[in-house]
């Protein structure tokens, strides 16, 4: 087996094994959400579509975002491989990026500007993400009664977006800090790893995939912002439509709050799109918000089957669909020929 493989190969159970105990400890909240499932039988319809439509909205503005930062006029081939990227990545941990990266390659996109397309795109949706605790701070500092836990969670989510907007403006304007960055994952990669050709010139390809990525948004930077905000705004609205599909409803401003919770947790690398940690998360946070338990239960099974398991099979759809536009492509290009 040649030592790439052999180094991915262990990578990749050992990840598998961090998950498995992550879910192992995490069991008894999976089961407790999932042990609701009949609370959905007495659904409120009308608010249960409209957490479906919420989602999909959403991930049309995640499809924007992805199609600014690469410069792409398409929207197909990227909305294929995001779609395929995750769901692979809900099931094998940190496959989500690479996977969609060879997807784009296949489409014809340069694989260092894809990562670093993708990558910038991440930062703006967390960063958008962790944000909106902001928006209840006046309340908290006016005096509102919220609980202590998610008053400390609106805390730390804008001390988070402080910390992610200046070291992004950092990275973004200066290029001292990225040369130093790859100059340390250079001489990594090279001390750690065996290789028969040690690895050079990775701070060039880093200041280049950043200028790629600076180039594009600040030319739409507008546009990327306003689909990051949507992206993450019709999520939180997918969420409180689940409290009104089963009946809960709590102040919006103290949902926020839950939901940032939530987000955070969902960036915990353990387990595949913060399985576990979400679920038990999002019940504790909407408890404290003033959710009954059995509704925040269910209202977390609801929100979590739309935005978590559904886009599974649909990526396995879109990966379908993708292998055939990419034949297609291939047999136009042939007959060109």
């Amino acid at each position: 087996m040649p030592t790439a493989t052999r180094r991915q190969y262990v990578k990749s159970v050992v990840l598998l094994a961090v998950a498995a105990v992550s879910l192992y400890l995490l069991l008894p909240g999976l089961i407790a959400v999932f042990s609701s499932w009949r609370s959905l039988e007495h659904l409120d319809w009308p608010f249960a579509v409209l957490v479906l439509l919420f989602e999909v909205a959403s991930s049309f503005c995640l499809w924007e975002v992805d199609r600014i930062a690469l410069a792409s006029n398409g929207w197909f081939p990227i909305a294929c491989a995001q779609l395929a990227g995750n769901a692979l990545g809900r099931i094998v941990p940190g496959s989500a990026t690479p996977f969609t990266v060879v997807m784009l390659q296949k489409a014809g996109v340069d694989g260092g500007e894809a990562a670093a397309a993708l990558t910038a795109s991440t930062g703006l949706q967390i960063t958008t993400a962790l944000a909106l605790p902001v928006l209840a701070l006046p309340a908290i500092i006016g005096g509102a009664p919220i609980n202590r836990g998610l008053a400390t969670a609106a805390y730390l989510g804008a001390a988070v977006v402080v910390l992610l907007i200046g070291a992004g403006a950092v990275l973004f304007k200066t290029d001292a800090p990225l040369e130093w960055i790859g100059r340390v994952i250079q001489r990594g990669l090279n001390t750690t790893l065996r290789r028969r050709r040690p690895v050079t010139g990775l701070s060039d390809e880093l200041l280049s995939d950043r200028n790629f990525i600076r180039t594009t948004l600040d030319r739409r930077w507008k546009a990327a912002v306003l689909a990051a905000v949507g992206n993450t705004g019709f999520d939180y609205l997918a969420l409180l439509c689940a409290l009104r599909a089963v009946g809960a409803a709590p102040r919006p401003s103290l949902v926020v709050l839950a939901y940032a919770s939530a987000e955070l947790l969902a960036q915990i690398p353990f387990t595949p799109g913060g399985l576990g940690f979400v679920e038990a998360g999002l019940v504790g946070t909407l408890t404290l918000a003033g959710v009954p338990g059995p509704e925040a239960l269910a209202a977390t099974l609801l929100y979590r089957l739309v935005s978590y398991w559904l886009p599974i099979p649909v990526g396995g759809v879109a990966y379908l669909l993708f292998r055939h536009y990419r034949s297609d492509q291939e047999d136009q290009h042939r007959s060109r020929d």
